[in-house]
Parts: C-alpha cells; sequence; structure tokens
C-alpha cells in the first residue's frame, strides 16, 4: 500500500512538466521573429555608438530640385554656322521690329521695303564696337550685310550707326532760296520735312571741295551734318551736294543687290566703296548677264530725285 503515493506524486509531476511545456510553446508562438541584424547599425567593433543609423552623406550646396532642373538651352540644337555666301548690303532705317518672330523691316534708302530674318549667329556692331540683339530699335538707321536663305533674307551682320552729338540727314533740298538762311530737306525715310538753317560758318561741298551756297538748287540731293543752335534750331554744319538735277554720273562696282521687279539695282562702288541705289529706266531690259555679284558700269541721270539708269555695260 505504500506504492500509491508514489504514483500520484509521479502523476502531478508529469502533469506540471506538460503544463510548463505548453506555455513555452504558446509563449514562442506570440512572440514575433526577430529581424536579420541591419547592415546600417555599427557593430560592436564600429567606432560609432551601438545602435545609432548612418545616414548617407549630402551635398551642402545640393536642394530639392538640383536633380530635376535642366538648362532649357541644353534642350535645343546647335544652329548650324552661316553659309559663306557673298553678301549683299543694304541700307535703311529699322521701321518695325519683331522680337517673337526675329525679323525687322527695313525703309531703304531712296525707297522700298525689305524684311530680313536675324538670329543669334547675327552679328552686331554700332561703329566698330559689338554689340547685341538688345541694341537694335526701331527708327535706327542701319546696314545690313544680309544672304539668301532658300527665299527668305537672312541678316549676317547688322552696322548701327554710332550716336554722336551732331546728327545727319540725306535728301532732296525741296526748299531754298539763295541768300537765305533757312533751307528744307525731304529725308528719303521720312515723310515729314527737315527744317534746318545754315550761316556764314556752313560749308558746303561740291566733289570734296568748298564751293558757294548759292550752287544749291532745289532737286539736288545732299547730306547734311546738323547739331542744335541753342535757340531750338538745327544749324547746318556741312552741306554736301551729292547730286544737281540733270547731272550725268558713271557708276563702276559691284552689283550688291537686285530686284527686277520694282527695276531697283543696289551698286557697290570700287571707286568709293559707297552703296548707290539705281533704278533702271524703262528702256533698259536686263538679260540673264545682269545678277548679284556682276561687275558693271552704269550710266545714269540724276532726275525726279534719285539715280536713274540708262545703260548698264559688263566689266570682267
Amino acid at each position: 500500500m505504500n506504492h500509491v503515493p508514489g504514483l500520484r506524486g509521479l502523476y502531478a509531476s508529469a502533469q506540471l512538466a506538460l503544463g510548463a511545456l505548453l506555455l513555452a510553446v504558446s509563449v514562442n508562438a506570440q512572440t514575433p521573429p526577430q529581424p536579420p541584424e541591419s547592415k546600417v547599425v555599427s557593430d560592436s567593433s564600429s567606432s560609432q555608438p551601438e545602435g545609432i543609423a548612418i545616414e548617407p552623406v549630402k551635398r551642402a550646396d545640393a536642394s530639392p530640385d538640383a536633380a530635376i532642373t535642366v538648362d532649357p538651352a541644353s534642350l535645343l540644337p546647335d544652329l548650324p554656322p552661316v553659309p559663306r555666301k557673298d553678301a549683299t548690303l543694304i541700307g535703311g532705317t529699322i521701321t518695325h521690329l519683331d522680337r517673337v518672330r526675329d525679323r525687322l523691316t527695313l525703309t531703304l534708302f531712296g525707297g522700298g521695303h525689305a524684311t530680313a530674318m536675324f538670329d543669334p549667329r547675327t552679328q552686331i556692331y554700332i561703329g566698330a564696337k559689338p554689340a547685341t540683339l538688345a541694341d537694335l530699335r526701331e527708327g535706327e538707321r542701319a546696314y545690313l550685310d544680309t544672304i539668301l536663305d532658300g527665299s527668305t533674307i537672312f541678316a549676317r551682320a547688322i552696322r548701327l550707326k554710332m550716336t554722336t552729338t551732331e546728327g545727319d540727314t540725306r535728301g532732296i533740298l525741296v526748299k531754298y532760296r539763295a541768300g537765305n538762311v533757312d533751307f528744307s530737306v525731304r529725308d528719303g525715310i521720312s515723310p515729314n520735312l527737315v527744317n534746318m538753317r545754315l550761316n556764314s560758318s556752313t560749308q558746303v561741298k561740291k566733289q570734296g571741295r568748298i564751293v558757294s551756297a548759292n550752287v544749291l538748287t532745289v532737286g539736288s540731293l545732299i547730306a547734311v551734318t546738323f547739331k542744335p543752335d541753342g535757340s531750338g534750331h538745327s544749324l547746318a554744319s556741312e552741306i554736301e551736294i551729292l547730286a544737281l538735277p540733270g547731272t550725268t554720273f558713271t557708276f563702276v562696282g559691284r552689283v550688291t543687290h537686285l530686284d527686277l521687279r520694282t527695276g531697283l539695282l543696289v551698286l557697290e562702288s570700287s571707286t568709293d566703296h559707297k552703296i548707290y541705289e539705281l533704278f533702271l529706266a524703262q528702256s533698259v531690259v536686263p538679260d540673264d548677264s545682269l545678277h548679284v555679284g556682276s561687275n558693271v558700269t552704269v550710266k545714269a541721270n540724276f532726275e525726279d530725285a534719285r539715280y536713274v539708269a540708262h545703260s548698264i555695260g559688263f566689266t570682267p
């Protein structure tokens, strides 16, 4: 009978062991698995304090948008170089400037209009000094070195006249009486008359020689340099007689522009290297030999306030 208590003790011990085993399984089931050791946490051999995350190094000058900022100019293709062609020189006043379409309209000296395109390849000069497209202004007198891009006139270079304290004008003398101090000029690029005065100090020149003011004749083509006289008037310091009515001229040079529709021929003189606008008389019938670049000899009369070409010969 002494063996019964021993069996009960053994049974109680088995129940306690089974309860402990079930409790351990339950605890392990409720404990989430531990993540693997992080790569950004230093180990015990590191000099960083344990558990401190290592942050990536950032540039001090980096901004949040630096990685997505793009220079718009870098997205545009480079412009091709300007073709190496003979340039046609045209001169006049800028009467319209379109900076959106990059084009300008020039009222030509002697009449007519021309529209030319420009872009960053166009070289701008004020006098002999380089300038920028921002210096272009309506009303400025300009000379354009132009080439044809298909049927479009492109300005390879634009040369603006340097601003000085003196002014100048070129046109037809429409009002003058010998001995009078007042005279008026119709500028070739303005519908309004330019009224000026002359005095004893005004130099009148013809073909580089000083002549009397009595030589001035209504209908003459003249170039005038003037400045304010302090009383609200413009005083002519120099008057150059370019052409008297009915005078015959011989021009020798290279054709730089030709418009058969209007009968306009622009010639760069080989003698004085100036630009002259000549209008073809009705009797002149040009052939295929007349083109831009031709070397010609032209006989023209100054009539109706312009040079009228009556004959054209070709020179080698």
